[in-house]
């Protein structure tokens, strides 16, 4: 029994986007979905269940930080099967070469988080994207001409952070941008051996100041969830 979610068996698709913001999956679900359910209110997280291209698709918003996407990510994959889960939200950028509204995958995703601890692991485990859905995304990219960044991202528990110039530590070892999910979804996937991709649209950057306003980023950055939902036509 799910705990979080409260839609019934088989109201969820084997392939769902995870959008932070709840809001944005109701954006997602009435703007590209035929016939999209709502199949959870639960703590107002919004999800909804519909087509896209004759296939079914679930979207479910997860919140803020590693603990709620590991509460979600793990109740959608144990107690509804799903298979493929893609998350689409948003990032700051760690260089002046990823720009606004560029997207960038996490092919790995690094974290200061101690999550991991519940896997009991004996050393540090990098969480990686898996390559069946990385597969699917770069095939949804080049059909639609909507060009993807790659990197390494990192995860962090705390958005405001005190340290001055904090992340240029993680910019000086090669990490592209941050964000405060993916790596509980990447540690959640690889437990379970089922399928994650993190797929974040650049919101703001550290180097040069630039931002997006909030209702920018709910609705605005259709490029991504385009993206992501032409990869969840092809995702077995």
């Amino acid at each position: 029994m799910s705990l979080h979610i409260g839609a019934k068996p088989g109201q969820i698709a084997p392939t769902v986007l995870l959008p932070g913001d709840p809001l944005r999956a109701k954006f997602i679900a009435e703007t590209y979905l035929d016939n999209p359910v709502c199949h959870n209110t639960i703590r107002n997280m919004l999800g909804y269940t519909g087509t896209y291209k004759g296939v079914p698709v679930s979207v479910q918003g997860t919140g803020m930080g590693m603990p709620s996407m590991g509460i979600y990510s793990w109740e959608l994959i144990t107690e509804y099967q799903c298979r493929n889960l893609i998350r689409i939200g948003t990032a700051g950028s760690f260089s002046k070469d990823y720009n606004l509204r560029d997207i960038v995958i996490g092919m790995a995703a690094s974290t200061d988080s101690n999550y991991a601890h519940a896997f009991d692991m004996p050393g540090t485990l990098a969480p990686t994207v898996s390559e069946p859905l990385l597969d699917c995304v770069e095939e949804a990219s080049r059909k639609l001409d909507i060009p993807l960044r790659r990197g390494n991202i990192v995860s962090c528990d705390v958005f405001y952070e005190t340290a001055p110039d904090w992340w240029k530590r993680w910019s000086n070892m090669g990490v592209v941008a941050v964000e405060m999910e993916a790596a509980a979804l990447y540690l959640n996937a690889a437990y379970h051996k089922v399928n994650a991709l993190a797929m974040m649209t650049i919101s703001d950057n550290f180097v040069t100041g630039a931002k997006s306003t909030p209702q920018e980023r709910q609705e605005s950055f259709t490029d991504m969830m385009e993206v992501a939902l032409e990869a969840a036509v092809n995702c077995k």
